[in-house]
């Protein structure tokens, strides 16, 4: 086994949590219009004031000009395609009226740098603008024109698109998460602790004291009290709120939802209790799935129990996992436990053809395969004394659980070949050329090789760029190829921003987009992607979680859809997808397929994994971490989106002999000949 592979197999499964969809710090949909909040007063701003009462400086030593903190996080996902973060004054004109597409005008951004250090903590910094230019809020309730107050939050965010600044594709509304404001997500985000900072022109304005009978902030049952002119920090968890002032304020940022539920200091019987009442109540498939909780309890508490060791409530874990059809269903990699099961194999590369046969598609050198003389291309006829079909039926892959047979069917394949080591099994088979089969005795052998060919999602590439595009030959036809969504986010954005450019500025007819081993990530940048290829708004879908107030699933307020790009590409498309295709990337495939813009094309369907994870992240005894998905994806209409079937291709192209043996890539010639004919 060479040691690059096997650091690059745990590296790939540590990570594995990452084949999420991931939901979005600051959401981006449809704002919802509250009668109950105040409209701004428009007519007042900063620079027309004609006198400003409270300058930060030695005058006012008590006055906030600085403010530093941490920004704590559990999520695994919080520092995935970070390039350019930083902290933002953030503008809660969005919050105050209840707005979820509030635009952060650019002249308010004042921003604060983010120092990543090398224990992957974070800390900040910002300076105070001595006149903030933030959207003034008339909050005091007395129905009378005022000029108001600026309100704030500190709030954590990465640049994506443009320029160092925010534009409306980095996200709009209020932050719900990393900010120093708590927010509810189960309802519609309000805002329930915290701080602010307020910012008063003069010494004659009101603030609330409290949240009023309603328990809603700004709105008209808040009770209020003058507010010093200048910077106000309000902690918004004391009733009455305090108003207060400090120079130099520490504030840390609260994680909110997305904090990993931590029961790592509980024994295995308690963490397992209470990640199971949890899990089984947020699961959002119940139904779809048809999954019977009271029984699998009934099942794995005992075992549970009787653990007496990590590796024996490992094991139990695992297998209560793969009882839940889902591929987002994630535990984290246990390095002992796969070389004890699955770290033997034989040097050989499998694939089971459309019409059923299975082929050795590789054979590795110096491996128990080629020394027992199997030849690539040869037929696999029997498998430790049974049919081949039959002993692939029987396979646990160690990848699981899958949302789909076809996803599932495909790991059983690569994972027919992962034994312990050690293993001994006779294998019949028929070598290319000729007639009468063949018999050989093969001892696994410590190698991992053929399982990173076998399984092309955690094959390493040598310094591949996330997005990368050609022209291909002779067809003149665009391709790029999109292997995550994980990545650094704004080198993604420029390069794909670069490649449509190029094809638009070409006059490229027709673009394939490869998407077939893309894991998944950041479902928002997915469908940004997808808007350039429209010049219409379309809604796509919603997304529903448990609500604890109301004990049923509920659907946010945001929908997720395609908002067209700045730049527009009016050529053919075809996307090419597979069942390594996941989550956000399956998205993305599901944009491409609205009002029929493009064809897609496949040997199967995507995986069908698309249930929302980011608040369903566990932490257990011994060190493990635990995924289950908590957000439901529906259709405007109300019907399961993507999860348990995949996208499915409008062109299924076979599984042949040559496709299989890498002679030809079938999946996208036919794409091409779509887009020529």
């Amino acid at each position: 086994m060479k040691n690059s592979a096997a650091v690059l197999l745990v590296a790939f499964l540590l990570g594995s949590a990452a084949l999420a969809c991931l939901s979005t710090t600051n959401p981006d949909g449809e704002g919802q219009d509250r009668g109950d909040a105040q409209a701004p007063n428009e007519e007042i701003t900063p620079t027309s004031l004609p006198f400003i009462a409270v300058q930060p400086g030695s005058a006012n030593p008590d006055e906030p000009v600085f403010i530093i903190g941490e920004i704590p996080y559990t999520s695994p996902f919080f520092l995935e395609g970070t390039a350019e973060p930083f902290v933002l004054l953030e503008d809660q004109a969005g919050f105050v009226r209840r707005d979820r597409e509030f635009q952060f005008l650019l002249n308010s951004q004042a921003i604060g740098p983010v120092e990543i250090h090398q224990d992957q903590s974070l800390t900040y910094s910002l300076a105070l603008p001595a006149v903030p230019q933030g959207t003034f809020q008339d909050v005091d309730n007395d129905d009378q024109a005022e000029a108001g107050v600026q309100i704030f939050a500190i709030a954590y965010w990465s640049n994506i698109w443009g320029g160092p600044f925010l534009e409306k594709r980095d996200g709009s509304g209020w932050s719900t998460a990393y900010a120093s404001t708590i927010t509810d997500p189960a309802r519609d985000d309000e805002v329930v602790g915290g701080t602010v900072m307020v910012w008063s022109p003069d010494g004659q304005q009101n603030f609330p004291t409290g949240f009023g009978p309603d328990g809603l902030l700004f709105t008209a049952d808040d009770p209020v009290g003058p507010i010093p002119a200048g910077y106000n920090l309000v902690n918004l968890d004391q009733q009455p709120f305090r108003s207060y002032k400090e120079a130099r304020p520490e504030i840390n940022l609260i994680e909110g939802a997305a904090q990993v539920t931590d029961l790592s200091d509980l024994n295995f019987q308690e963490a397992f209790d209470v990640f199971f009442e949890k899990a089984a109540r947020e699961y959002p498939f119940t139904a779809d799935k048809d999954i019977d909780w009271e029984t699998l309890y009934q099942e794995y508490s005992p075992r549970i129990a009787k653990a007496r060791s990590e590796e024996g409530f490992y094991t139990a874990l695992r297998d209560f996992t793969l009882e839940i059809p889902d591929a987002h269903v994630s535990l984290s990699f246990e390095p002992a436990v796969f070389n004890d099961t699955s770290g033997g194999s034989f040097g050989l590369v499998l694939a089971e053809l459309s019409d059923g046969s299975v082929i050795c598609t590789q054979v590795l050198p110096d491996t128990p395969a080629e020394r027992a003389g199997i030849e690539p291309g040869a037929q696999i006829l029997t498998w430790d004394g049974k049919a081949v079909s039959e002993a692939i039926d029987q396979v646990v892959s160690y990848f699981g659980p899958y949302s789909t047979e076809h996803h599932r069917r495909l790991d059983q394949v690569a994972f027919l070949t992962r034994v312990s080591p050690g293993t001994r099994l006779k294998v019949s088979f028929r070598n290319p050329g000729e007639s009468e089969p063949s018999e050989a005795t093969l001892k696994a052998e410590i190698e991992y090789d053929s399982l990173f060919v076998a399984v092309p999602i955690i094959s390493p590439e040598a310094l591949g760029l996330p997005v990368e595009g050609k022209l291909l030959e002779p067809s003149g036809l665009g391709y790029i190829r999109i292997s995550s969504f994980s990545e650094d986010y704004n080198l993604m954005a420029r390069l794909w921003e670069y490649y449509l450019r190029s094809f638009i500025e070409d006059e490229v007819k027709g673009l394939v987009i490869d998407i077939r081993n893309n894991s998944g990530g950041n479902g928002q940048l997915a469908l940004q992607f997808a808007g350039y290829f429209f010049d219409e708004e379309i809604p796509l879908y919603r997304r529903l979680y448990y609500n604890e107030h109301t004990e049923s699933f509920e659907a946010t307020n945001t929908t997720a859809r395609i908002e067209p790009g700045p730049l527009h590409y009016e050529g053919l498309l075809a996307v090419l997808v597979s069942p390594y295709c996941i989550s956000a990337c399956e998205g993305f495939a599901y944009a491409l397929e609205q009002e029929e813009r493009a064809i897609i094309v496949g040997h199967f369907p995507t995986a069908g994994a698309f249930g929302e994870v980011g608040r369903g992240q566990y932490d257990l005894p011994g060190g493990l971490s635990l995924q289950f998905p908590t957000g439901r994806p529906e259709t405007p209409a109300g019907n399961l989106l993507i999860e348990g079937v995949g996208v499915q291709p409008d062109i299924i192209v076979p599984v042949t002999r040559e496709s299989a043996m890498g002679l030809e890539d079938s999946v996208l010639t036919a794409a091409v000949e779509a887009l020529l004919h």
